[in-house]
């Protein structure tokens, strides 16, 4: 199952806090990795690791004190039998191997969860850790002595807040998970912010207390984000201490929130050249159709730059755009936004300078 959210909408909250205790609940063993735990780490490294501290809770932490005493290779009853060091790594134990070590043990299915998948398209390392997920998906999936009667033995779920990059682990027959789709990870919903609200008020006193519906609309301009709601409503609650400015109202706060966030997006695009400002808006205009070296792109350059336009001048504006961090390149020829969120702050810049009435556009 793949899963995408823009950042900040809650869903290493909901893994670690609902989905994870669900899981055990149910007799599975769940298996948690956040990429972005170690953005400049080794995706396999970091799945392999988890696997790692999921055998040893398994063993009830008689693998953590092996390890301790210098010893790595156990032969643990008819579990375990590889090196612990090893696993994952040339000339060591599979991954399927751990984790069909891990679903015998454990007596159910085992679910691997990994969040941030995407940060696993940015090395070689990475894509290649996901397709060790997976063959050996495939392989544990076909035996039926750890299926054991069960539709499945070990299930993956990965999610990501950026859906082009998290795509493209599904599209292509070159893909570790071709045929997979990418669906959309719930963001909350109206019983959240009343279910919020009802406690917030409860520790308000009468004349400070904030209205449902406005929380709501609150919710709406911070782009469903509980952190900056949660921000905003504290500013509220109490008055906005030490603050320099007046705020008329939870709705201004929230704006301010959003206006916080956007500053950065305001400071990188002043920092770009007119190409790469363009460059930017083709990307953001067309999304997963962008062909960056068209005949198309190549006019729209030209209108902005007032003149004709070479593919290498492209070429080192999206080179530019990479090292900011801005855009990322997929594969060769694909080019998406790195973070997806500068779209409607781009958006509300442009009907602000175009002179029309600005949206009440959310944080992205």
């Amino acid at each position: 199952m793949f899963l995408a959210a823009p950042r900040r909408t809650g869903k290493s909250t909901f893994l670690v806090h609902d989905l994870l205790p669900e899981l055990a609940a149910r007799r599975a063993v769940p298996v948690y990795v956040d990429l972005w735990s170690q953005k400049s780490g080794d995706p396999g490294a970091l799945i392999n690791e988890a696997v790692r501290k999921a055998l040893d809770k398994q063993g009830k932490g008689v693998l953590g004190r092996i390890r301790g005493a210098g010893v790595t290779k156990a032969g643990l009853g008819s579990w375990l039998s590889f090196d612990l060091e090893k696993l994952g790594v040339p000339g060591g134990a599979t991954l399927a191997e751990g984790l069909s070590a891990l679903i015998r043990k454990g007596g159910g299915p085992v679910v691997v969860v990994v969040d941030e998948a995407q940060q696993a398209l940015k090395s070689e390392a990475g894509r290649d850790a996901m397709f060790a997920l997976k063959s050996a998906r495939d392989t544990i999936n076909l035996d039926p002595a750890l299926t054991a009667g069960r539709p499945a033995a070990l299930g993956l779920v990965f999610t990501g807040s950026h859906r082009d990059k998290l795509a493209s682990l599904v599209t292509g027959r070159d893909q570790p998970f071709f045929g997979s789709r990418v669906r959309d990870f719930p963001l909350l919903g109206r019983d959240y912010t009343e279910a919020y609200g009802r406690h917030i008020n409860g520790l308000l006193p009468p004349d400070r207390r904030i209205d449902l519906a406005e929380i709501e609309e609150a919710f709406d301009i911070v782009g469903r984000r509980p952190q900056y709601l949660h921000a905003a409503v504290t500013r509220y609650a109490t008055g906005d201490l030490g603050g320099d400015r007046e705020f008329g109202s939870l709705l201004d706060l929230a704006r301010d929130e959003r206006e916080t966030h956007w500053d950065s997006y305001r400071r990188q695009w002043s920092s770009l050249d007119p190409l790469q400002q363009a460059v930017l808006r083709r990307i953001i205009a067309e999304g997963d159709r962008f062909r960056p070296f068209d005949a198309d792109s190549l006019a729209a350059y030209a209108s902005v730059a007032g003149g004709q336009v070479a593919a290498r001048d492209v070429q080192q504006a999206l080179d530019g755009l990479r090292e900011q961090e801005l855009v990322v390149r997929l594969e060769r020829g694909r080019y998406s936004l790195e973070d997806p969120s500068i779209t409607d702050w781009l958006a509300s810049e442009t009907a602000s300078s175009d002179g029309g009435t600005e949206q009440e556009a959310p944080i992205p």
